[in-house]
């Protein structure tokens, strides 16, 4: 099938407390393939934790969705990705925009940690806590995240959470969700749980990732990553034949 006339649009995004960094390879991995990406830095991010700590999840969304209304005014349609928070992000714009499909990787829809039940008074007793940065099996992979991470925006993630998972059931683009077996960050299996039962559209591909940690995108298996999210886009676009569903056993391979 031929190309169309105009090119297909991905809005990426990073995750919380990380930075560009994390989702960079990722991004050029799809721009080689002649996609638009748009990776907008979120509010707070790359500055410091305590510029962080000022912001409301309703200020990342909204960077997210502009990066996806910039790319829909010129492209012929836009893919949403986005890594760990990022990827409840992806989801939140797959429920509210006309996407033509979904990527996450690691997506994050619950806050494991047990201090989250509280959050809503820790975070006024509690300025900051160590953060969560380098979950990365590859030695010397660095995805520039804040070494401290303010409760307040962790209750703010915790927000966006519920109304992500709320908005589920009114996403139905194609959806591909990679899940590292071991996950330092996303501990549970409760985020790809929710997905599985509450998302609206009916094709979800999910793909384990047997050799990499929380960012797989700067780990052992970014090649698969990066390889069969190209290929997803390209099908879920039209410019490929489809190439059968990942079942929840897939392999990296």
């Amino acid at each position: 099938m031929d190309s169309p006339s105009r090119p297909i649009g991905v809005a990426l995004s990073h995750g919380f407390g990380g930075s560009l960094a994390g989702v960079a390879p990722w991004a050029d991995a799809l721009q080689e393939a002649g996609f638009r990406v748009a990776a907008p830095l979120l509010p707070g991010h790359g500055t410091s934790w305590q510029d962080l700590a000022t912001r409301s999840w309703g200020e990342w969304y909204e960077a997210y969705e502009a990066a996806y209304h910039e790319l829909a005014q010129d492209c012929s349609t836009v893919i949403a990705a986005g890594l760990s928070m990022g990827g409840a992000l992806a989801l939140r714009l797959a429920a509210r925009q006309k996407v033509g499909g979904a990527v996450v990787v690691n997506p994050a829809l619950v806050v494991d940690d047990p201090r989250s039940y509280v959050s809503v008074l820790l975070q006024h007793a509690l300025r900051s806590v160590p953060g969560i940065a380098n979950d990365i099996k590859l030695a010397g992979a660095d995805e520039g995240a804040y070494a401290r991470l303010p409760v307040r925006a962790a209750h703010q993630m915790k927000l966006m959470f519920r109304d992500t998972v709320a908005s589920l059931p009114s996403a139905s683009a194609p959806l591909l969700v990679f899940r590292s077996t071991v996950d330092r960050v996303v501990t549970s299996e409760r985020s790809v749980a929710a997905i599985a039962r509450l998302y609206g559209g009916d094709d979800i591909r999910i793909v384990r990732l047997r050799d990499s940690y929380h960012v797989a995108t700067l780990d052992n298996d970014a090649p698969t990553v990066f390889r069969r999210s190209v290929d997803f886009i390209r099908e879920v676009a039209g410019l490929s034949a489809p190439t059968g569903h990942a079942d929840a056993a897939g392999s990296s391979a």
